[in-house]
């Protein structure tokens, strides 16, 4: 295995996980964001209220994008395993 096929590999898995967490970080900063305006409009300040609501949004996520996760991590292993031999080498 040569130090640029080595490089190759880690690069793909960067950016499959790259891939697979920024929906759901984008997700997350945006309900935040919401979350932390109505604090702000109303005076609350109970950390139940932002942290509830965050992760509802976040299963929400998880349940929806799951398929579209699945395809992504799927096509990143089937990459991976069908090079395996030019690896090898």
């Amino acid at each position: 295995m040569t130090p640029e096929s080595a490089i190759h590999i880690i690069s793909q898995a960067f950016m499959s996980a790259f891939w697979l967490a920024a929906p759901l970080l984008l997700l997350g900063f945006a309900v935040g964001i919401v979350v932390n305006l109505i604090q702000v409009a109303t005076s609350l300040q109970d950390s139940a209220f932002s942290t509830f609501p965050r992760l509802a949004a976040f299963l929400t996520g998880v349940l929806l994008m799951m398929p579209w996760m699945l395809k992504k991590l799927t096509a990143y292993t089937i990459d991976v395993f069908s090079s395996i031999s030019t690896y090898a080498r």
